[in-house]
């Protein structure tokens, strides 16, 4: 299935604990369709002491959250927006259905 966020999007949680939240999409899991976005659904992992964190103890982190509940802001207007594909000079790109702009 094709996705329609990418890393690096600007993206507004629409449904779930944390509706109305903006972040920047870390990364994307296409297998799972989840995505982790920065600063939301954040959980405490509890870390086994090591070489790189020798101290250990509780460390909070992005968990990851279903692309269902993401929308994409439009960057001109900054409203969530959906995402259509058009073709543009051979190239298949991402348009915005509100502004109908190449994101």
């Amino acid at each position: 299935m094709k996705l329609k966020i990418k890393t690096g999007d600007t993206v507004r949680v629409i449904a779930g604990d944390h509706k109305g939240s903006e972040g920047k999409v870390l990364s994307v899991d296409r297998v799972k369709n989840k995505a982790i976005v920065e600063e939301i659904n954040m959980v405490s992992k509890h870390e086994k002491p090591s070489a790189k964190n020798p101290q250990g103890g509780i460390v909070k982190k992005e968990a990851p959250i279903h692309i269902s509940n993401l929308s994409l802001i439009d960057k001109k207007s900054g409203e969530t927006t959906r995402v259509g594909f058009e073709f543009e000079d051979g190239k298949k790109v991402r348009v915005s259905k509100k502004s109908n702009e190449v994101i």
